[in-house]
């Protein structure tokens, strides 16, 4: 994992800045169920929702005014303890991973977004994706996350009151990392051991329907019928159809 990182997180720098342009020309109005500027991966640290820019550091959560694009302004800061992951917006909440819960920020004031509530799990890595009333996230053992901890599993929170999360459904994985979300399909990617393909035509209970075991990755961005998939040694793109069929597109390497 130490070697994949430096991969990963600037592929999802590259990413991130390439989807928040296509975001913003795409033609589409998502602004009901997303305010979410472009997209990103469920293991990015920053986050564009219109003029407001988030960043999470291992500690903290940084917000910055960014309606002067040569000239961003930080609004303020939330220190969060330590073990701060990932950031994902949606509709008007952030939802934050950290190594020890999944934090949820009511954002009806993107510059000043407040704390609803923390959901506790025991000490793991937390990517987190929502969609409709639930929230996934992955909880993946490991050296950087807790040595000793060896659970690995994908849970479902009903976050329908962000104010008072539910867990409603766990299952064991082998090795999940990102994750993404589109429709009734939940894609999780497990490293070495491939890329899964999940059932959430019930959004409450995911069933399992295949796993890629060729296909090596890490994070994941879904973009209507393609896959943007952060894998060893690049970025990859396939699309897939309703038959879970995954097509080879391109690759960017990444050295």
């Amino acid at each position: 994992m130490k070697k994949i990182a430096p991969f990963i997180f600037l592929g999802l720098v590259i990413l991130g800045l390439l989807l928040i342009l296509s975001g913003c020309n795409d033609g589409r109005n998502d602004s009901a169920l997303n305010p979410q500027t472009g997209a990103g991966g469920s293991m990015a640290r920053f986050a564009i929702t219109g003029n407001t820019l988030y960043i999470v550091s291992k500690q903290s959560l940084e917000v910055y005014d960014i309606g002067d694009g040569a000239n961003p302004v930080k609004t303020i800061q939330k220190d969060m303890g330590v073990g701060i992951e990932t950031i994902f917006p949606y509709r008007d909440n952030l939802y934050v991973g950290a190594m020890d819960g999944m934090y949820i920020y009511d954002n009806s004031t993107p510059r000043d977004p407040k704390l609803l509530t923390k959901y506790q799990h025991i000490q793991s890595c937390d990517p987190v994706v929502v969609q409709g009333k639930y929230a996934y996230v992955t909880l993946r053992n490991g050296v950087t996350c807790r040595p000793g901890n060896t659970l690995s599993s994908l849970d479902v929170v009903d976050v329908s009151n962000p104010a008072q999360p539910v867990r409603v459904h766990t299952q064991p994985m082998s090795s999940p990392y990102g994750l993404g979300v589109s429709g009734n399909k939940l894609f999780v990617c497990e490293g070495t051991k491939g890329f899964t393909v999940l059932d959430i035509t019930n959004p409450a209970s995911p069933l399992f329907k295949h796993t890629f075991e060729d296909l090596p990755a890490y994070d994941v961005i879904v973009r209507d019928k393609h896959l943007i998939i952060t894998g060893e040694k690049g970025l990859f793109q396939y699309k897939y159809d309703d038959a879970d069929n995954v097509e080879f597109l391109s690759k960017i390497p990444v050295l």
